[in-house]
């Protein structure tokens, strides 16, 4: 599974965001309009224009949605699966799925980082699970076990079991996961999409080596946050 394919679509908005954007500008255009129409001053017009046309490009901002391909081979490699910042590199036992040692690496999403997720390996997708939870901030280490989360977990062609955590956070509240039970999946494809400020967990064999340190910042789908090593 070393080669990847292109299956994303050349889009530069994300879908989860299109009708929100589309249905908001028409109200801001007609309200707009009103005011103009309505009032002999500009200044109510100017007002409401400022305030809601800047409120509607941060919203065009978190949605936007980069065309990105990785440009090396994926063989043994983990790619950042969100754009944000390292805010978890250490070994863990992960209770749920392995009983064991696991390596885990965290990316933090703020609301002004790309949303969308990436597959951090190329595999099959085992399962689909989606948890509800609590909302607490997505940086606290709690956030991974109470927080509403969804796990997804990926057979790499080495046979290793890697999970992916879209955690949502105190401003998240909808997580959405592309991928399906038993699916193959690919380095360059979109997993989902967290809406707002999230998290993502990675849980990796210990066979793999974190390439990444804490604060680093990381770009989905391009920044490589370990390697499996060579045996």
């Amino acid at each position: 599974m070393g080669k990847r394919i292109k299956k994303l679509k050349k889009i530069r908005i994300h879908r989860e965001g299109t009708n929100e954007l589309l249905y908001s500008l028409f109200a801001i255009v007609a309200v707009a309009v009103v005011l103009w129409r309505s009032f002999d001053s500009w200044i109510p017009f100017a007002a409401f224009v400022l305030v809601f046309g800047v409120t509607w490009l941060l919203a065009l901002n978190f949605y936007r949605c980069p065309i990105r391909y990785y440009p090396d081979d994926t063989d043994g490699v983990v790619v950042a699966p969100a754009d944000g910042r390292i805010v978890v590199v250490e070994e863990t036992d992960e209770t749920e799925y392995f009983h064991d040692r696991r390596l885990l690496i965290s990316i933090f999403m703020s609301p002004l980082n790309v949303h969308a997720n990436w597959f951090p390996v190329d595999g099959q997708v085992k399962f689909v699970r989606h948890f509800e939870g609590n909302f607490h901030k997505a940086w606290l280490p709690k956030a991974s076990e109470e927080n509403e989360h969804a796990d997804t977990m990926i057979e790499t062609p080495y046979g290793e079991q890697v999970l992916v955590r879209q955690i949502a956070g105190a401003v998240a509240r909808r997580i959405v996961t592309y991928a399906k039970d038993l699916e193959e999946c690919y380095i360059d494809e979109h997993l989902g999409f967290i809406k707002l400020g999230s998290r993502v967990d990675v849980y990796l064999p210990l066979s793999y080596k974190p390439e990444v340190k804490l604060e680093q910042s990381t770009t989905g789908d391009l920044t490589v946050i370990a390697r499996r090593e060579r045996r």
